[in-house]
């Protein structure tokens, strides 16, 4: 009911603020058996950490993984898995300044209408701050899907207006940006850089590829897989958009130019993404999130405060110019979530 827990068989709850103590996971429906320990899901925290660079928020965590629970020997024994990463670089004084006052684009207004009581500082679960858990969480869901045989990639495709022309895989991780096109992401970079300097902000698109997913994942109706992918994008607060495939451009496409064909050796194109009817093809799954620009930005705006008066806002603090660069651990996270989580489900229908 309050919205903390996320999947079905394999399930993530979270818990913490970003100003807090400490965030984490709980993490149920793991196969026992499995190898794993702390640096299995640190290398995926050390992809989404603050302070990686001059395009990213300068806090500094280090986001050390803790494992509290369902571990034995080196393996987990099918007990929840409880991870933990105790915050450190807090600094609530930052905000007192705008302690009334609501941040346009921010969350600050909802969640005083919904709960009749907010954390100021850094918005606490409203923050980017909480993705964090959803990275350890589904960095153990990635290992059990690289025993299946699946790989997830996500990357900047477009980044303040600057689109990528090209696709190099193996630059994703070698530019600060993750951009898939390694001379777009050295204008996606100059573009970042003179934005913060000017105390603003921007957005992008990213698109994921998934490979090595067996045909029949998803089902029928309510939770069609890319409806369940669609949900755990959306789930991510800086996502307000999301298309699979060939996506809003099917709009206007015609059905002879939409529809994906098939000879012998199966689908000649994929302007479904991957995805037929709620269900995998077996087909590479694509699809693609629209990031909208960091909230908290340092440029004067009109608000008002909870006593409803009007006054201008500066966000000072330590934020991120674009969320781009570390949304995509996030979003390989999540996406291997629903994967996991749907091939336990298809598991217990086939018994």
């Amino acid at each position: 009911m309050a919205g903390n827990t996320f999947g079905d068989v394999f399930r993530i709850t979270t818990f913490g603020e970003s100003h807090g103590a400490s965030i984490g996971v709980i993490i149920d429906g793991v196969t026992p058996g499995l190898e794993i320990d702390e640096k299995d899901i640190q290398v995926q925290m050390d992809r989404r950490k603050p302070g990686q660079s001059s395009v990213t928020t300068p806090r500094k965590e280090s986001d050390t993984v803790h494992i509290l629970s369902g571990v034995f020997e080196g393996k987990t024994t099918g007990t929840p898995l409880a991870v933990i990463l105790h915050n450190h670089d807090m600094r609530p004084e930052a905000y007192s300044d705008i302690q009334q006052a609501f941040r346009p684009g921010h969350a600050d207004f909802t969640y005083l209408q919904k709960y009749g009581i907010r954390d100021h500082r850094g918005s606490g679960r409203a923050s980017g701050r909480e993705t964090a858990a959803r990275v350890a969480g589904g960095a153990v869901a990635r290992k059990l899907l690289e025993r299946r045989g699946v790989s997830i990639v996500a990357y900047t495709k477009e980044l303040g207006g600057i689109k990528c022309e090209t696709f190099d895989e193996q630059s994703i991780e070698k530019n600060p940006v993750r951009a898939c096109d390694p001379a777009a992401a050295v204008e996606m970079v100059k573009r970042v850089e003179q934005l913060a300097a000017e105390g603003n902000s921007c957005g992008g698109i990213v698109e994921c590829r998934i490979r090595g997913v067996v045909p029949g994942l998803g089902e029928p109706v309510f939770d069609k897989l890319d409806a369940e992918l669609a949900k755990a994008m959306l789930s991510i607060g800086a996502v307000k958009g999301i298309e699979f495939g060939a996506g809003f451009a099917a709009a206007e496409m015609l059905g002879s130019e939409h529809n994906d064909e098939m000879n012998a050796d199966g689908f000649v194109t994929n302007n479904a993404g991957g995805i037929i009817g709620g269900i995998s093809t077996g087909q590479e799954i694509v699809f693609r999130v629209a990031v909208k620009p960091t909230s908290s930005i340092s440029l004067p705006q009109q608000t008002m405060n909870v006593k409803g008066e009007e006054q201008e806002i500066r966000t000072i603090g330590r934020h991120d110019p674009s969320i781009c660069p570390r949304i995509i651990p996030v979003v390989e996270a999540m996406a291997c979530l629903v994967l996991e989580d749907h091939y336990k489900r298809q598991a217990a229908m086939m018994g």
